[in-house]
């Protein structure tokens, strides 16, 4: 079950089930995936791009490492989200050269992204708070 939360301007989203990659993923590793709740994987792309313009492949692989691969997000889930953003005025792409001298399309954070990552983070804060009292009802 997935949890549903407001978040200014958030619309109701479908889940996003984090999947590997892998082609022979361990059991441990399976195991250890985890669904996000709606709406989540908007609030960590604008996070991930809070600390600089990134292409789709950075940001994925910026979300995999720091999650310990606990999510890797599918490039279907991943550039649907992106295109979302951007209709919706929180980022902005450029074309660029990426590190392996590709052409990639960069995306950054518009001020209105900014403002938004702010609300989605006060949100998600209210959120664990509440779920963590709910937790630690004896």
């Amino acid at each position: 079950m997935h949890a549903r939360f407001p978040v200014a301007g958030n619309q109701q989203r479908n889940p996003v089930r984090e999947t590997a990659f892998s082609a022979n993923p361990t059991q441990e590793a399976m195991s250890s995936r985890i669904d996000l709740p709606q709406g989540t994987l908007d609030l960590l792309i604008l996070k991930s791009l809070s600390l600089g313009a990134q292409h789709g492949w950075a940001i994925s692989e910026r979300l995999r490492d720091v999650t310990r691969a606990m999510l890797e997000v599918p490039q279907g889930s991943l550039y649907p989200a992106l295109h979302r953003l951007e209709r919706r005025g929180w980022i902005r792409a450029k074309w660029g050269t990426s590190d392996n001298n590709r052409k990639a399309k960069y995306y950054e954070l518009t001020r209105s992204g900014m403002k938004q990552l702010a609300a989605e983070t006060a949100a998600w804060a209210k959120l664990t708070e509440a779920v963590d009292l709910v937790l630690g009802m004896a």
